[in-house]
C-alpha cells in the first residue's frame, strides 16, 4: 500500500495542493474512510437533535451531521470532500426521505465540505481555521439555504434568510466548540493510523516540535 503523501500547505492556492488532494481521492484507503463516514452521517441523522430556545419566538437545533462531514474533508479533502457531499446527501435522503428529494440541498453539502477541506486539509489548525470553516458552511446554510426553502415553499427569501441567519449566528460558538473538542481527540488516533500527516490536524501541546525526516 502506497504510505500517505507527507505534505502539508500554507494555503491551498498552489497546484501541489490539489494534486494532493486528487491523490487522496484515489486512494481506496481513504475512499473506505468517505464510506464510513457517509455510514456515520446517516446514524449520527438518528441521534436527537440539542433544541435550545434563545428567544420566546425563535429557537436552534444543534445536529451532529456536520460532525462527519468536517471530518471526511479534513482527512480526505476537497476533491473527496466534494464527491462525498453529494452521495452522503442523496443516500441519507433516500434511507430517511422527508418530502421531496431537491438536488439544491446536495450542493449545499457539498459546497460546505469544500470549505472545511480548504481550511482544514493538509494544514494545522487551531480555533481560528475551525471557526472561520465553520462560519463559511453557516453563510451557506443562511444564503443558499434560505433560496432552496423560498423556491420549495413560495415564502419570500428574505423571510428565511433573517431567521436563519439568526439561528445559525447563535449555533456558530457552539459548534465551533464541538468541532475543536472533537479534533483535538481524534487528531492523535489519526496521526498513529496514518490518516494525518504528523505536520497537520489540531496543534497538539508540543507537536510543534515534530519535524519530518
Amino acid at each position: 500500500m502506497p504510505t500517505l503523501n507527507r505534505n502539508v500547505y500554507k494555503t491551498p492556492f498552489s497546484a501541489a495542493y490539489w494534486r494532493t488532494a486528487l491523490e487522496d481521492f484515489k486512494r481506496p484507503r481513504n475512499l473506505a474512510f468517505a464510506a464510513l463516514m457517509i455510514a456515520a452521517c446517516v446514524a449520527l441523522s438518528y441521534v436527537p437533535s440539542i433544541r435550545i430556545d434563545f428567544t420566546d419566538v425563535y429557537s436552534a437545533s444543534v445536529t451532529w451531521g456536520f460532525l462527519a462531514r468536517s471530518l471526511c474533508s479534513m482527512v480526505c479533502g476537497p476533491v473527496m470532500g466534494v464527491v462525498f457531499g453529494f452521495a452522503e446527501d442523496t443516500i441519507s435522503f433516500f434511507i430517511n426521505p422527508s418530502g421531496v428529494y431537491f438536488p439544491g440541498y446536495a450542493l449545499t453539502t457539498m459546497l460546505g465540505n469544500l470549505i472545511y477541506a480548504l481550511f482544514l486539509y493538509r494544514v494545522r489548525f487551531g480555533v481560528g481555521r475551525i471557526f472561520l470553516a465553520k462560519l463559511g458552511t453557516n453563510l451557506l446554510n443562511v444564503f443558499l439555504g434560505s433560496l432552496w426553502s423560498a423556491i420549495l415553499s413560495g415564502k419570500g427569501y428574505l423571510y428565511y434568510v433573517s431567521t436563519r441567519a439568526l439561528k445559525n449566528l447563535f449555533l456558530l460558538p457552539i459548534q465551533t466548540a464541538i468541532l475543536c473538542i472533537l479534533f483535538a481527540a481524534l487528531t492523535p488516533i489519526l496521526h498513529q493510523m496514518d490518516w494525518l500527516p504528523s505536520g497537520g490536524g489540531w496543534k497538539l501541546h508540543g507537536s510543534n516540535k515534530k519535524k519530518e525526516p
